[in-house]
This record gives structure tokens, C-alpha cells and sequence, in this order.
């Protein structure tokens, strides 16, 4: 199924300038070969891949040449997303960074053994760019008829107390429900409700 839409990705780009040309007819936009095989590691295991190749010899006003790019298939790619959830549902679990090699190992096969703790902290730091980013975007224009707040307490990585979560949930005027705000906190109280940033309300490090 992979290589079938990848197969379909390449031909949909090189259709899409069929009509390009050089002085001599010859299309700047063709397949050529495919590219080394290489190993993705999915949630059923490990799959070697053939990538399809195109040959574009297409320029942009700057005079630089043009390159395809999978979206399936991006360069460089070794995991499927699917791996990439399954890693912050053990780190959730309890399962420290040092154990996660064995641990995907146990679930994946051999080749997870390259998930190394320094590459899952290094996926816990875009994680948390992620958040910072989602956290700090505008809601300017969002209209929201009906607010749900509560606290979630989750049995993870804390020392003393339990985790608190202070989730925000809105219904937009057409019914659709989104999340608009998630915060760290020690507990479920009006203080950190009023104030969720106050020292006492964020989490230990």
C-alpha cells in the first residue's frame, strides 16, 4: 500500500508539468529509477522501501533548480507517526527514557533498538515546542457559546503529589467542541484557576 501511493504521489507530480518542455520537446518532469531502498520502521514492523525518483529540471525565476518532495514519504524519514504516538503513550505509562530502546524493542522488533534515550528526549523537546506554539496562538475571531472546565489528575511522574491537568474545552455557535486551553497545575483550586501561571500552581521540575 505504501509503495502504491507512492507510486501514484510521483505520477500525479510529473502530470501536473507534462505540458513543460525544453527547446528540444523532451519533459523537465520524469521519473527516473528509484531511490536506494531503505527501512521504515511502522507499527507492524519494519518495511524496506523503494522510493520512486524524478528527474525535474525545472528552474524558478531565481534560476534555482526545482527538487520533488515526498509528502508520503518525507526525506530522511524512518518512523511512521503511528511509532511516534506510541512513544509518549509509554512515557505516560511510567516507562523512563532509558528503558525505551528494550521496550520498543519488545514491541517492534530488532530494529527499534535505534530509538536511543537521547532520541526520545530530543522528541520530548518538539513536543514541547509543539505545545508552546498551539499554547501561544491567537483566538482572536473564535466565538465560543459554551466553556467546560475542569481538572484531570493523572498517577505520572511526580514525587509528591498528583498531576493535575486544568483543561479548557469551548462549543463553537454551531456545535463543535475544541479544545481551547490545556495548563499544568498542583491542584484543583480557585487559585490556580484565577491565576494558573503563579509559581504555586505550575508543576515541580
Amino acid at each position: 500500500m505504501l509503495a502504491a501511493a507512492l507510486d501514484l504521489e510521483v505520477e500525479e507530480y510529473i502530470q501536473r508539468f507534462a505540458q513543460e518542455r525544453d527547446d528540444g520537446g523532451h519533459r523537465l518532469v520524469v521519473r527516473n529509477g528509484s531511490l536506494p531502498e531503505r527501512t521504515i520502521l511502522t507499527g507492524v514492523g519494519a518495511v524496506n522501501v523503494a522510493q520512486p525518483r524524478v528527474a525535474d529540471k525545472r528552474r524558478d525565476e531565481n534560476g534555482q533548480r526545482q527538487h520533488f518532495s515526498s509528502k508520503i514519504l518525507p526525506p530522511y524519514l524512518r518512523k511512521t507517526q503511528s511509532i511516534e504516538e506510541l512513544i509518549p503513550w509509554l512515557y505516560l505509562k511510567g516507562v523512563s527514557t532509558g528503558d525505551f530502546a528494550e521496550a520498543l524493542s519488545a514491541l517492534l522488533g530488532p530494529q527499534a533498538k535505534g530509538l536511543s534515550a537521547n532520541t526520545i528526549t530530543r522528541l520530548k523537546d518538539v513536543w514541547v515546542k509543539d505545545f508552546e506554539t498551539w499554547n501561544g496562538r491567537s483566538l482572536a475571531g473564535k466565538r465560543y457559546v459554551y466553556l467546560w472546565v475542569d481538572g484531570i489528575y493523572f498517577n505520572v511522574r511526580l514525587e509528591d503529589d498528583r498531576a493535575c491537568m486544568l483543561v479548557f474545552i469551548g462549543a463553537t455557535a454551531d456545535g463543535k467542541k475544541e479544545l481551547v486551553a490545556v495548563h499544568a497545575g498542583l491542584r484543583e483550586s480557585e487559585q490556580c484557576w484565577l491565576a494558573p501561571r503563579r509559581s504555586t500552581c505550575s508543576f515541580r521540575r
